[in-house]
């Protein structure tokens, strides 16, 4: 798939986090179109993305949408404006990167292809798992990457293989032609500055989760210890009333 040309991307730089937050709001935005709704106030969208609306407001001005006041935005314009500026006015060919677990589910989700994104090759270097069958797709050689690659006018690849394979891999995609890596080895990668990579390390984000459960259960004892002591205290001071009326 060939890329936009330099006349059809703006000039004014999106700011990173605006760009993550703007596939939260085609999400909202999709399940609102879904659900029959039309338009929609920025403070609604806050809500559905859990952002603040004055936030909102600000993201969707570098697309050129201020919305109507007292009306709101347009929620099937907002939804094109959002999918041009994501570059998925366009089908992206995506090549995965080992055939394991991980890489059958993604290989197999069809939510990709409702997103603009169509697995077109799955490839490995284990014997065993050449010709194996995934998702209608054949697993293939490694070693025809570069092929694959300009076969599909392949951009986008996704590596899906044990942390010390990781580095080969990311070479052997970036030789191959591939500009963009979205890598869920837990490793660290370097890449040539033209390349894009997002790392998605789902044993980090587990702790992370580990770290505000383990606070929740802190707060909650502690809550638990100021409630008992404060009933204790209440008990001893009707106590010492109840002495003293007598």
């Amino acid at each position: 798939m060939t890329a936009p040309g330099p006349h059809l991307v703006r000039d004014r730089v999106i700011p990173e986090a605006t760009v993550g937050r703007l596939p939260v709001y085609l999400r909202a935005l999709l399940e609102m179109a879904g659900s029959g709704t039309t338009t929609i106030s920025s403070g609604d969208l806050a809500e559905a993305a859990g952002v603040n609306s004055a936030k909102v407001r600000k993201d969707l001005s570098y697309l050129g949408s201020y919305g109507t006041r007292g009306v709101g935005y347009d929620v099937a314009y907002l939804i094109h404006q959002v999918r041009r500026e994501l570059g998925l006015t366009q089908h992206w060919p995506v090549v995965i990167a080992g055939a394991g677990n991980l890489g059958h589910a993604l290989t197999d989700y069809k939510g990709f292809a409702q997103r603009g994104f169509q697995v077109v090759a799955l490839v490995d270097v284990a014997p065993e798992k050449i010709g194996e069958r995934v998702g209608g797709l054949v697993v293939e050689h490694i070693d025809r990457l570069s092929e694959i690659v300009r076969r599909g006018d392949v951009a986008i690849g996704v590596i899906c293989t044990p942390a010390g394979a990781a580095q080969e891999v990311a070479d052997r995609m970036v030789a191959a032609g591939i500009r963009s890596i979205l890598n869920f080895a837990p490793a660290v990668l370097t890449v040539p500055g033209s390349v894009s990579v997002r790392k998605v390390d789902l044993s980090i984000e587990l702790q992370i989760l580990a770290y505000y459960e383990q606070r929740k259960a802190v707060l909650a004892e502690v809550n638990d210890g100021v409630a008992s002591r404060a009933l204790e205290a209440s008990g001893a001071a009707g106590t010492a009333g109840g002495g003293g009326s007598g």
